[in-house]
């Protein structure tokens, strides 16, 4: 293995100035002390590569073009991803899967009456920023809506979610053939079409409210970063119980020319919407809002535009929605490059973007995608100088991750027991690059891997450590979240338990999923010196290199205790406040023993690293070290999913986007299920303590 210091010698004849006034920590988990300051001057000298105008330079060029899945400005973004990172000298591999997904088609919104009036579905064009009159832009669609046309009268519920409906209900609002009108926000677009699919409704229009995210909160587009009347938010609605091509479950959607075929569900099959979606923004909204005459709505209710927002719109108020969305199978490509280990090349340490948008996507994803070819590049530049990582690194830009998490969903399915064996962590970007705020959620082994990589990259805007202007007064530790749903670590996470965290540097963007997510707009607003991106890159870079290079791998494992027994706590709450009894005694006992072992290993492993142990033993230990995250896996599924298999962590099932923790005690308390049904979820949730447990004790014996 070719020494880190041998290496820096060679190359680099700068010291790192950077991080002169930065914390050097004495001493790094999993590190042979002698080998601490060569991991130290690595990360520095790769932070040196990753400067504003590359970075700049790819957002710039991922961004010419709209780039919605299986079209040809995605094809121009795959070429490009696949050449920057072959350019870099990592292996570019590409994976193809033909998926069932939806097209564009056709979706229009009138007043019937009491006037015909159709109503605006795409945004203005400016003349400040010239992407907004892009030939290939597209009108405002909801992917996965049912096809159809219906004029019926109109029915206001809130942001859609399952209390709205139910808040519908109590106030006897009947929503039997009626078209339902709800603002985004509060839930995923996905659910509100079920819910109101459920409740009767016929069909659903989808608005941005100016309250949340137009002018009621500032300056609005062009002028500002908020919403103007015609932004309209994009997006898929597919809600099935699985992630990926609704097709092939558990099985990837290989192409269907390929030498391998996969046995694929027939869509009559699968339980996609019927009633026609189509989304709007509150200029169109208005027309329809302003004329409704039924009772006010609760005070909760009501939306920014300037008049009382009613329950209905009575019999003399019509609108016409038509919705005519074709599907067939849409070849996507993830694209993959892999810089291959040199000690542990079966150890893969992931990092992946998206790389479709619904439009130009300058923030959500390219300002991920921009990043990690940034560090792709830094991390090539070292390798062309003669180092290599222990372990394999990859960078991965999935498709189609807009439609529902395909790409990345159809790649773990196709590599499940590759990853099974080989995955150390996966960090996930998507739209990370937005603003000065840095933000992380993670699975608990990641957590202070994390929040130890932000003590050495400087903040762009104070010259201080990120660490710095995260953490807060008083605080013991930067706040860091747990992962919900939402992005590409669900397969990952979800499915096939790999330590996981998102990590972002991040501000507000409430033009998401519109027209106006332009270069223009990230130049002008979000970060005009285009050094948040270098900086995000480095803190990719610390986490991934640490990981790579260490001999025994840095997890938080004592953070599993930690989180088990604080989600513990908050489903005991949960009880109370649903006035259920849950026994969790036995539970309790488990997570005392595996803090006694976590920090019995926590303890243990700098002796271990500093004598000297075998490739052998280290190997086992680390390998053990990677199954922690597995020891949750169920091949029962949850209550509300049979795909997502952690007992740990999943979506929140009504919301999609939020974490529920220890879910499927959470789901059988939530949904009132039997208190037979409560005491089985529990005593599954202890037997994946106690497969921790065992793994645990195991390591201790072997180091």
């Amino acid at each position: 293995m070719k020494t880190l210091i041998t290496l820096f010698t060679l190359i680099f004849c700068f010291t790192t100035a950077t991080a002169q006034d930065l914390e050097r920590p004495a001493s790094l988990t999993g590190f042979m002390d002698a080998l601490v300051p060569a991991q130290l001057e690595l990360e520095q000298a790769m932070i040196q590569f990753h400067q504003p105008e590359t970075y700049r330079k790819h957002l710039y060029n991922l961004t010419q073009h709209p780039n919605i899945a299986g079209t040809p400005g995605s094809e121009k973004v795959i070429k490009y991803i696949t050449e920057v990172m072959a350019n870099a000298g990592l292996a570019v591999s590409h994976y193809d899967y033909d998926a069932w997904m939806p097209e564009p088609g056709s979706a229009s919104i009138s007043l019937v009456r009491p006037i015909r009036m159709p109503l605006n579905n795409q945004e203005y064009v400016y003349d400040e920023d010239p992407y907004t009159s892009h030939p290939d832009l597209l009108h405002g669609w909801n992917a996965y809506s049912g096809s159809g046309e219906i004029t019926a009268e109109i029915v206001y519920a809130n942001y859609g979610r399952k209390e709205d409906f139910e808040k519908l209900e109590v106030l006897g609002v009947d929503l039997t053939g009626k078209i339902v009108i709800a603002r985004y926000g509060g839930n995923f677009r996905g659910f509100k079409a079920k819910f109101a699919e459920e409740a009767g409704a016929a069909g659903l229009i989808i608005y941005t409210d100016p309250a949340n995210g137009g002018y009621v909160n500032g300056l609005t587009y062009p002028d500002g970063i908020y919403s103007d009347e015609s932004a309209i938010q994009r997006g898929s609605l597919l809600t099935l119980d699985y992630f990926g091509d609704p097709l092939t479950p558990f099985e990837p959607a290989l192409p269907l020319d390929g030498d391998v075929q996969v046995e694929r569900l027939d869509p009559e099959e699968v339980a996609f919407h019927t009633i026609p979606v189509a989304p709007i923004g509150y200029g169109a909204a208005e027309e329809i809002l302003s004329r409704m005459k039924g009772e006010a709505v609760p005070q909760s209710w009501q939306g920014g535009l300037p008049f009382t927002y009613r329950l209905t719109g009575g019999d003399q108020l019509k609108v016409n929605l038509k919705v005519d969305q074709p599907h067939d199978f849409t070849r996507i490509t993830n694209v993959i490059g892999t810089i291959e280990g040199s000690d542990y090349p079966d150890e893969w340490i992931i990092l992946g973007s998206h790389h479709d948008a619904w439009g130009f996507g300058a923030t959500d994803p390219n300002s991920g995608t921009a990043m990690l070819l940034n560090l792709a590049e830094s991390l090539g530049e070292m390798v062309e100088n003669g180092w290599q990582p222990r372990r394999s690194i990859m960078i991965a830009h999935w498709d189609a991750e807009e439609f529902m998490l395909i790409g990345s969903s159809e790649w773990v399915e196709q590599l499940r027991e590759e990853l099974d064996a080989k995955a150390v962590l996966y960090l996930n970007a998507d739209m990370s690059v937005t603003g000065p705020n840095f933000r992380s959620s993670a699975s608990p082994s990641l957590k202070k891997p994390i929040i130890e990589a932000t003590k050495v990259v400087k903040h762009p805007d104070s010259g201080t450590s990120i660490y710095d202007t995260w953490i807060l007064d008083g605080q013991d530790e930067p706040g860091i979240g747990n992962l919900g749903g939402g992005s590409d670590h669900v397969g990952f996470y979800m499915h096939a338990g790999i330590p996981s965290a998102g990590i972002s540097i991040s501000g507000s963007v409430p033009i998401y999923h519109t027209n106006f997510d332009t270069f223009w707009f990230y130049e002008t607003y979000l970060d005009s010196t285009f050094s948040y991106g270098p900086a995000l890159a480095g803190v990719y870079g610390v986490v991934a290199t640490r990981f790579a290079q260490a001999d025994v791998l840095p997890y938080d494992v004592v953070r599993y205790a930690t989180d088990i027994s604080d989600h513990i706590g908050t489903l005991s709450y949960r009880a109370e406040v649903l006035e259920r009894s849950i026994n969790i005694e036995n539970l309790e006992m488990l997570i005392s023993e595996t803090m006694e072992l976590a920090t019995q290993v926590e303890a243990s492993i700098p002796n271990f690293v500093e004598s000297n142990p075998s490739g052998e033993t280290l190997q086992e230990v680390n390998a053990q070290l990677i199954s922690l995250e597995r020891s949750f896996l169920d091949d029962d599924g949850l209550p509300f999913s049979k795909w997502q298999q952690s007992l740990y962590a999943s979506t929140d099932p009504w919301s999609m986007y939020a974490s529920w923790m220890i879910p499927g005690v959470r789901y059988i308390l939530e949904d009132e299920r039997s208190d037979e049904e409560l005491h089985r979820e529990i005593e599954r949730f202890e037997a994946a303590v106690n497969r921790l447990n065992q793994k645990l004790n195991k390591i201790l014996r072997l180091i």
